[in-house]
Protein backbone atom coordinates (compact mmCIF):
# COMPACT_ATOMS: atom_id res chain seq x y z
CA UNK A 1 0.00 0.00 0.00
CA UNK A 2 1.68 3.39 -0.95
CA UNK A 3 2.04 6.10 1.51
CA UNK A 4 -0.57 8.11 -0.22
CA UNK A 5 -3.16 5.64 0.22
CA UNK A 6 -1.93 5.14 3.51
CA UNK A 7 -2.03 8.56 4.68
CA UNK A 8 -5.77 9.55 3.01
CA UNK A 9 -8.13 12.00 4.61
CA UNK A 10 -11.50 10.28 5.33
CA UNK A 11 -14.58 11.52 3.39
CA UNK A 12 -16.16 11.35 -0.18
CA UNK A 13 -13.71 11.17 -3.36
CA UNK A 14 -13.57 13.01 -5.85
CA UNK A 15 -15.77 10.50 -8.35
CA UNK A 16 -18.32 10.46 -5.75
CA UNK A 17 -18.70 14.25 -5.54
CA UNK A 18 -18.74 14.69 -9.22
CA UNK A 19 -21.42 11.54 -9.50
CA UNK A 20 -23.39 13.73 -6.76
CA UNK A 21 -23.14 16.95 -8.71
CA UNK A 22 -23.92 15.86 -12.10
CA UNK A 23 -27.52 13.76 -10.47
CA UNK A 24 -28.42 17.65 -8.72
CA UNK A 25 -27.61 19.14 -12.31
CA UNK A 26 -29.75 16.67 -14.06
CA UNK A 27 -32.48 16.89 -11.88
CA UNK A 28 -32.82 20.79 -12.86
CA UNK A 29 -34.81 19.76 -16.70
CA UNK A 30 -37.70 19.46 -14.09
CA UNK A 31 -37.54 23.17 -13.62
CA UNK A 32 -37.59 24.00 -17.31
CA UNK A 33 -41.11 25.92 -17.26
CA UNK A 34 -40.05 27.64 -13.99
CA UNK A 35 -36.92 28.53 -15.81
CA UNK A 36 -38.63 30.29 -18.41
CA UNK A 37 -40.86 32.03 -15.99
CA UNK A 38 -37.55 33.66 -14.17
CA UNK A 39 -36.38 34.31 -17.68
CA UNK A 40 -39.16 36.10 -18.81
CA UNK A 41 -39.46 38.16 -15.46
CA UNK A 42 -35.74 39.30 -15.30
CA UNK A 43 -35.55 40.07 -19.23
CA UNK A 44 -39.33 41.71 -18.95
CA UNK A 45 -37.70 43.86 -15.86
CA UNK A 46 -34.74 45.01 -17.92
CA UNK A 47 -36.43 45.60 -20.92
CA UNK A 48 -38.87 47.74 -19.00
CA UNK A 49 -35.97 50.18 -17.39
CA UNK A 50 -36.37 48.47 -14.21
CA UNK A 51 -33.63 46.68 -12.21
CA UNK A 52 -32.77 43.22 -10.65
CA UNK A 53 -32.10 43.00 -6.87
CA UNK A 54 -30.12 40.30 -5.32
CA UNK A 55 -29.64 38.78 -1.70
CA UNK A 56 -28.59 35.97 -0.02
CA UNK A 57 -26.33 34.79 3.33
CA UNK A 58 -22.54 33.43 3.03
CA UNK A 59 -22.62 31.33 0.42
CA UNK A 60 -25.64 32.17 -0.75
CA UNK A 61 -24.86 35.86 -0.75
CA UNK A 62 -21.79 35.04 -2.96
CA UNK A 63 -24.39 33.96 -5.43
CA UNK A 64 -26.24 37.07 -5.02
CA UNK A 65 -23.53 39.32 -5.90
CA UNK A 66 -22.26 37.17 -8.51
CA UNK A 67 -25.55 37.69 -10.39
CA UNK A 68 -25.91 41.48 -10.13
CA UNK A 69 -22.18 42.25 -11.31
CA UNK A 70 -22.36 39.88 -14.31
CA UNK A 71 -25.58 42.47 -15.00
CA UNK A 72 -23.81 45.67 -14.69
CA UNK A 73 -20.47 44.19 -16.49
CA UNK A 74 -20.86 41.52 -18.60
CA UNK A 75 -22.11 38.12 -18.59
CA UNK A 76 -20.65 36.61 -22.59
CA UNK A 77 -21.68 38.79 -24.94
CA UNK A 78 -21.38 42.32 -25.34
CA UNK A 79 -24.11 44.47 -24.85
CA UNK A 80 -25.16 47.49 -22.80
CA UNK A 81 -24.71 47.53 -18.97
CA UNK A 82 -27.77 46.45 -17.30
CA UNK A 83 -28.88 47.38 -13.44
CA UNK A 84 -28.31 44.81 -11.04
CA UNK A 85 -27.58 45.30 -7.15
CA UNK A 86 -26.78 43.11 -4.65
CA UNK A 87 -28.16 44.00 -1.18
CA UNK A 88 -25.81 41.91 0.63
CA UNK A 89 -22.33 43.43 -0.92
CA UNK A 90 -22.55 47.19 0.86
CA UNK A 91 -20.90 46.47 4.52
CA UNK A 92 -21.69 49.66 5.87
CA UNK A 93 -25.43 49.39 5.65
CA UNK A 94 -25.70 45.69 6.55
CA UNK A 95 -24.13 47.14 9.83
CA UNK A 96 -26.24 50.21 9.93
CA UNK A 97 -29.51 48.20 9.15
CA UNK A 98 -28.55 45.42 11.51
CA UNK A 99 -27.36 47.67 14.46
CA UNK A 100 -30.39 49.56 14.26
CA UNK A 101 -33.35 47.25 13.31
CA UNK A 102 -31.56 44.07 13.80
CA UNK A 103 -30.05 41.19 11.26
CA UNK A 104 -33.81 40.67 9.84
CA UNK A 105 -34.14 43.96 8.65
CA UNK A 106 -31.06 43.89 6.93
CA UNK A 107 -32.33 43.44 3.36
CA UNK A 108 -36.10 44.43 3.83
CA UNK A 109 -34.78 48.10 4.89
CA UNK A 110 -33.04 48.31 1.48
CA UNK A 111 -35.54 47.12 -0.87
CA UNK A 112 -38.02 49.88 0.79
CA UNK A 113 -35.00 52.28 -0.17
CA UNK A 114 -34.21 50.96 -3.72
CA UNK A 115 -37.14 48.83 -5.01
CA UNK A 116 -39.49 49.77 -7.23
CA UNK A 117 -42.95 48.54 -9.09
CA UNK A 118 -41.60 45.94 -12.21
CA UNK A 119 -38.20 45.23 -10.29
CA UNK A 120 -37.19 41.87 -9.62
CA UNK A 121 -35.62 40.71 -6.27
CA UNK A 122 -33.46 37.58 -6.73
CA UNK A 123 -33.41 35.49 -3.20
CA UNK A 124 -30.44 32.77 -3.23
CA UNK A 125 -30.71 30.05 -0.30
CA UNK A 126 -30.28 26.47 0.54
CA UNK A 127 -32.34 26.20 3.66
CA UNK A 128 -34.97 28.98 2.88
CA UNK A 129 -35.25 29.95 6.50
CA UNK A 130 -33.83 32.89 6.67
CA UNK A 131 -36.02 35.43 8.54
CA UNK A 132 -33.98 38.52 6.39
CA UNK A 133 -35.17 37.10 3.17
CA UNK A 134 -38.71 36.29 3.91
CA UNK A 135 -38.74 39.93 5.26
CA UNK A 136 -36.81 41.39 2.01
CA UNK A 137 -39.69 39.48 -0.42
CA UNK A 138 -42.80 40.59 1.59
CA UNK A 139 -41.15 43.87 1.36
CA UNK A 140 -40.73 43.52 -2.24
CA UNK A 141 -44.05 41.93 -3.30
CA UNK A 142 -45.66 44.89 -1.64
CA UNK A 143 -43.87 47.22 -3.34
CA UNK A 144 -44.70 45.81 -7.06
CA UNK A 145 -41.59 43.93 -7.86
CA UNK A 146 -41.50 40.36 -8.88
CA UNK A 147 -39.42 37.83 -6.36
CA UNK A 148 -37.35 34.62 -7.86
CA UNK A 149 -36.64 32.08 -4.95
CA UNK A 150 -33.57 30.31 -6.08
CA UNK A 151 -33.82 27.81 -3.06
CA UNK A 152 -33.20 24.14 -1.96
CA UNK A 153 -35.25 21.16 0.12
CA UNK A 154 -38.19 22.80 -1.02
CA UNK A 155 -37.71 26.88 -0.29
CA UNK A 156 -38.72 26.19 2.99
CA UNK A 157 -40.43 29.45 4.86
CA UNK A 158 -39.01 31.36 1.93
CA UNK A 159 -41.14 29.05 -0.67
CA UNK A 160 -44.80 30.71 0.21
CA UNK A 161 -43.53 34.40 -0.38
CA UNK A 162 -41.79 33.93 -4.14
CA UNK A 163 -43.46 34.53 -7.09
CA UNK A 164 -41.30 31.76 -8.72
CA UNK A 165 -39.59 29.29 -7.13
CA UNK A 166 -36.44 27.36 -8.63
CA UNK A 167 -35.93 24.44 -6.20
CA UNK A 168 -33.52 22.43 -6.24
CA UNK A 169 -34.73 19.53 -4.32
CA UNK A 170 -33.17 16.37 -3.01
CA UNK A 171 -29.63 17.89 -2.76
CA UNK A 172 -26.65 18.41 -0.33
CA UNK A 173 -26.60 22.08 0.28
CA UNK A 174 -22.84 22.01 -1.76
CA UNK A 175 -24.83 20.96 -4.65
CA UNK A 176 -27.91 22.87 -4.45
CA UNK A 177 -25.64 26.42 -4.69
CA UNK A 178 -23.78 25.17 -7.53
CA UNK A 179 -27.08 24.49 -9.30
CA UNK A 180 -28.05 28.10 -8.07
CA UNK A 181 -24.91 28.98 -9.85
CA UNK A 182 -26.04 26.76 -13.15
CA UNK A 183 -29.40 27.99 -12.72
CA UNK A 184 -28.07 31.90 -12.89
CA UNK A 185 -25.69 31.68 -15.90
CA UNK A 186 -28.30 29.99 -17.61
CA UNK A 187 -30.47 32.96 -17.08
CA UNK A 188 -27.69 35.36 -17.74
CA UNK A 189 -27.35 33.77 -21.21
CA UNK A 190 -30.87 34.73 -21.97
CA UNK A 191 -30.06 38.09 -20.70
CA UNK A 192 -27.34 37.88 -23.28
CA UNK A 193 -29.02 37.08 -26.21
CA UNK A 194 -32.00 39.65 -25.21
CA UNK A 195 -29.87 42.77 -24.82
CA UNK A 196 -27.47 42.95 -28.25
CA UNK A 197 -24.23 44.88 -28.66
CA UNK A 198 -25.90 48.10 -29.55
CA UNK A 199 -27.40 48.09 -26.20
CA UNK A 200 -31.45 47.37 -27.51
CA UNK A 201 -33.76 44.63 -26.09
CA UNK A 202 -35.41 42.31 -28.79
Amino acid sequence: MSEETTNRIPGPGLGETIRGAVAAVESLSALEGRFEDAVSAVVGALAGGNKVLTAGNGGSAAGAMHMAEELSGRYSAERRALPGMALCADGTALTCIGNDYGFDSVFSRQVEAFCRPGDVLALFTTSGRSANLVRAADAARALGAKVIGFVGHGGGDLAAHCDILLDVAGAASPRVQECHEMLMHAILERVDAAFKAQGGAR
